[in-house]
């Protein structure tokens, strides 16, 4: 190795030369210890200082570079960076500076969502720790508080993946909250409105009372949740003789929505028939509620089930019901006038046999399924009965102002005492069969992680199926026109279309508007006659100019008249609700993309976690081929979730987060960078602190290797090149690589493949530098003459491999090639400034590639054969050996032509032997056609390169010294007016 240098090069026979000065050992200023901590914010100083992602672009536009636009995904501003973050923004760096190094000029503007639910909580909070209620505060005031915590984690975030090594265009970064942004937003919602797209219905969307806001699909995840089971009794008012006596029973998870019930769903491909109850179970330690004689409607096939939840021990089938036409009460009837209405059964695809009772209890104001087959009989008027804040209005009979939900305090997000109230009144109305409670995967808030409801409230859609007559469109529906817009997109992994295109396929109509008062507006007038929205185009474009000036403030605080010009502010409602967030960033295209110079739409690429199927990538496709008939974006990239070194989900609560502030201050920003290209970003990754340690230790490895060149080519200059033809056999190979390397690693980052870009570049180094050529040509380049063609022809290779080694990882190990570009070339210009340097296509030499694979092979069995000697202690080092090699193959033997055995072995002497060999030889199972004898080299140690040789001494200049360095040593002496050079 070469810290062994200095060592083997310095004699003990007592009054010898030490010939250490005359060896050409490595020198570089480079150290072995990183300092990444202390170093990486040196480095990004002088980029600031020159401004390195603008000169990048001033370079590329000058050198007349193709354009290529990543459009950054807004992360919301609160809260510092977490690793989830710093994967995200590292991979966005990494085709940023690699498209930069592919020759494009790369347009990239960092970006912030800034509106929503969680600033508002946080302000809340604020104000609560004050003495003060939000409805005490203007929402002027309360949306200035808002914009100030939005901006100062701006600010915290810009730093934290600045820190990074993360370029970008940050002065001039994004904002969602910006007023130019706000009123682009608004001018979005505007062409939504003037097509004809918008429309407001009053339907079930799945409604936060703890956010006090709708919902939607995209907002919405789901947790596991333990439910209260109800079996119900609804007595028949009308149908068959055998039904008449009898009751449809029904089952649900939902006993709240008992009181919104107007209906009873059934399928007509579903058999159902009256039982009647025999005997009930005995032994129990509580009186059943249905008792013998009881006569019940319920699928056949659910008979068994249903009985058995409420313990009737036998029963028998009367007949089968039709029951198209039948009607029944609803089951609090009996307790209160406001209930004595018909319940009738709906016929409805959306029912099964599969579990409960076969019938669906119809809530139209709370089921997206009961809406619908609710509407489909006739039926118009949805009745209200849970207000905003999650209880019962005042005029529900027998619940008005209880809690579905709590709302505040400790048990915020809790189901409160409504479910209990209504099972209570139904065992009092004699309706409750039996009850119990059941596991299931509930709908949660993605923000809150509270559960939600099904609510009907009047809100503002855009529809999906409409057909548009617009140039952009041409009779298409918004589903239809983002179907086609999936299909022309490229996605990264391919698996990412079949994700959104399903859920495209399935999704409702877009819900936008949103009761909370941190957003943009849905800036737009109603006639109070009809409910339409006004169509005025200079009533917009006051509103956008409004806007622009003011923010989206100029909306709530202005008075209508200001906007409406020549029309009747009497006549016309002012909506002040404020649009789906992911509205908001779905329309960032819209002003990053577009009115920039140098940029262009659409983006070549949008890069976020898989979860965005749902959210970002879906809002910004339904935005733009709402308003421009196709998606904003030519290629999609996703990412998989950052996990524990155990596959586990991070929680503070568990203790498993990685901090990225942290692992900086420990190890540097460059080990979370390699970390990054290193795993299959695609799928769910792990780090922890394992994972970490294995990173650095590769960092290490790499390291290592640009240290050992640049100290390898010290004094290196033009005048040393060897030419092609005259290379040696392992020179042409090292340059075949390359040009293998070059195209590997340019498909690898077009692809964004960068996890091929960083594996096969380690295993270069480590195999077929360090192992090898680094390892053969060591004694050349510390023993041979300056002017001596093989080390001339390893050092020329050399500089051709740091020239592109620190190019291609470049963009990877931003920090790491800068220190070591700036090492050997300080007055060269940035690393990161260059582009990768074309490889010639000559270089390219498959039989050299072909002769090297057959020399490695008969290696291995040498290097076995060596190592069994020195573990029995009859070798020392390689150099004291002399083995002979018996080859078998005709072809492994040729592979030696024109090479030097004992060089390749690293060994003093070798000697290669055509046949079979002695049967006592060393062999390998692998290679039978290599037999290795492992004599001990004969002769003298040259005192300088401690080569074992018969020629040691020959030079009586020189006793001590073989005849290579004997005379490179006279070269030395004569260049240093020493003596003994004659």
């Amino acid at each position: 190795m070469a810290d062994d240098a200095d060592k083997r090069t310095a004699s003990t026979e007592p009054g010898a030369r030490d010939y250490r000065e005359t060896v050409f050992l490595p020198q570089t200023d480079f150290p072995m210890r990183a300092g990444l901590p202390q170093k990486e914010p040196q480095i990004l100083a002088k980029w600031d200082e020159i401004g390195l992602y603008q000169a990048a672009r001033k370079a590329r536009q000058s050198a007349g570079a193709p354009l290529f636009v990543l459009h950054d995904g807004p992360p919301y501003a609160n809260g510092a960076i977490h690793i989830g973050h710093a994967l995200q923004k590292t991979l966005k760096d990494f085709v940023v500076r690699s498209r930069f190094a592919l020759g494009y000029d790369v347009d990239y503007v960092p970006g912030w969502d800034c509106h929503g639910l969680p600033i508002e909580w946080k302000i809340e909070e604020e104000l609560r720790s004050q003495g003060r209620r939000k409805d005490e505060v203007s929402k002027a005031e309360f949306r200035e508080k808002c914009r100030a915590y939005a901006a100062h984690w701006i600010e915290v975030q810009k730093e934290g993946f600045k820190r990074l090594g993360v370029i970008g265009d940050w002065e001039n970064r994004y904002a969602t909250m910006d007023y130019g942004s706000e009123a682009a937003i608004v001018a979005e919602f505007h062409k939504f409105v003037m097509s004809g797209q918008l429309y407001r219905g009053s339907k079930p969307v799945m409604w936060s009372p703890v956010e006090r806001t709708a919902l939607a699909d995209a907002e919405v995840e789901y947790h596991d949740h333990v439910s209260p089971t109800i079996w119900v009794k609804f007595p028949v008012a009308q149908g068959s003789d055998a039904a008449r006596n009898a009751s449809v029973v029904i089952w649900t998870t939902t006993p709240w929505t008992i009181p919104a019930n107007r209906a009873i769903a059934y399928n007509e491909a579903v058999a159902y028939s009256v039982f009647q109850v025999e005997a009930m179970e005995e032994g129990l330690e509580f009186e059943p509620w249905a008792k013998p004689g009881d006569r019940l409607i319920v699928a056949d096939k659910l008979a068994e089930d249903v009985f058995k939840a409420a313990k009737v021990a036998r029963w028998r089938r009367i007949e089968a019901v039709d029951c198209r036409g039948m009607v029944c009460e609803h089951p609090l009837a009996a307790l209160d006038t406001h209930y004595a209405f018909s319940v009738p059964l709906l016929a409805g695809e959306h029912v099964t046999d599969d579990a409960g009772t076969g019938f669906v209890h119809t809530a139209p104001g709370h089921g997206a399924d009961d809406y619908l087959v609710w509407l489909a009989h006739g039926h118009r008027e949805i009745p209200e009965t849970v207000d905003p804040d999650g209880a019962y209005y005042p005029n529900v009979a027998l619940f008005g102002g209880l809690k579905v939900l709590e709302t505040e305090g400790k048990k915020a997000g809790k189901f409160g005492p409504a479910n209990n109230a209504v099972i209570e009144k139904l065992i009092e109305a004699g309706a409750l069969l039996a009850r119990g409670r059941l596991e299931h995967s509930y709908p949660h808030s993605w923000r809150s992680k509270a559960p939600v409801i099904f609510r009907n409230t009047p809100q503002w859609f855009i529809r999906m199926d409409q057909p548009l007559d617009t140039p952009q469109h041409g009779g298409r529906t918004l589903r239809e026109t983002a179907l086609e817009a999936i299909e022309a997109t490229a996605f990264y992994p391919e698996a990412g279309r079949n994700r959104i295109r399903t859920m495209v396929e399935s999704r409702p109509d877009w819900l936008i508007s949103r009761q909370r008062a941190w957003g943009a507006p849905l800036a737009m007038f109603v006639d109070k006659e009809t409910g339409q929205p006004l169509h005025d185009e200079e009533v917009n474009a006051r509103i956008i100019a409004a806007i622009a000036a003011e923010g989206a403030d100029a909306w709530f605080t202005r008075p209508a008249a200001d906007f409406l010009g020549a029309h009747d502010p009497e006549r016309y409602e002012k909506v002040e609700d404020i649009l789906d967030v992911w509205f908001d960033s779905g329309s960032t295209h819209a002003f990053t993309l577009e009115g920039r110079e140098n940029t262009r739409w659409p983006a070549d690429l949008y890069l976020e976690g898989s979860d965005q199927h749902r959210g970002w990538f879906q809002s910004s496709l339904l935005e733009s081929s709402g308003t421009r008939g196709r998606a904003p974006y030519n290629g999609v990239l996703t990412h998989g979730f950052t996990m524990d070194e155990n596959g586990e989900k991070m929680s503070k609560s568990k203790g498993n987060t990685v901090d990225p502030h942290q692992v900086i201050k420990e190890s540097g920003a460059e080990i979370i960078r390699l970390w990054a290209a290193m795993v299959d970003y695609s799928d769910d990754q792990r780090i922890g602190k394992t994972i970490l340690a294995t990173t650095a230790d590769a960092y290490r490895k790499l390291r290592n290797t640009l240290r050992y060149m640049l100290g390898a080519l010290a004094g290196y200059s033009e005048a040393e090149a060897v030419a092609l033809d005259q290379m040696p056999p392992l020179e042409r190979f090292i340059l075949h690589r390359l040009q293998e390397l070059d195209l590997e690693v340019r498909a690898a980052y077009e692809a964004y493949a960068f996890q091929d870009v960083i594996r096969p570049l380690i295993a270069f180094c480590q195999e077929e530098l360090s192992a090898l050529f680094f390892d053969v040509r060591r004694d050349a380049l510390y023993c041979d003459m300056p002017s001596a063609l093989r080390r001339r022809a390893a050092r020329t290779v050399m500089d051709l491999v740091f020239e592109r080694l620190t190019v291609w990882l470049a963009p990877l190990m931003p920090f790491t090639t800068e220190e070591a570009w700036a090492t050997r070339f300080p007055d060269a210009g940035p690393n990161a400034l260059r582009v990768f340097p074309q490889t010639p296509a000559e270089w390219r030499n498959e039989a050299e590639a072909a002769r090297w694979a057959k020399v490695q092979a008969v290696t291995a069995v040498v290097t076995g054969a060596l190592e069994v000697e020195r573990r029995e202690k009859r070798i020392g080092a390689a150099l004291e050996a002399a083995p002979v090699v018996h080859i078998a193959d005709p072809e492994l033997l040729a592979a030696f032509e024109g090479l030097d055995p004992a060089e390749v072995f690293r060994t003093s002497q070798a000697s290669l032997v055509a046949g079979e060999g002695p049967a006592g030889a060393f062999r390998l199972a692998e290679q039978s056609k290599v037999a290795v004898e492992p004599r001990k080299a004969e002769g003298r140690k040259c005192a300088r390169s401690w080569r074992v040789l018969p020629e040691v001494g020959e030079d009586p200049r020189y006793p001590d010294l073989s005849l290579r360095d004997a005379e490179a040593v006279a070269a030395w002496d004569a260049a240093h007016g020493e003596a003994g050079a004659a």
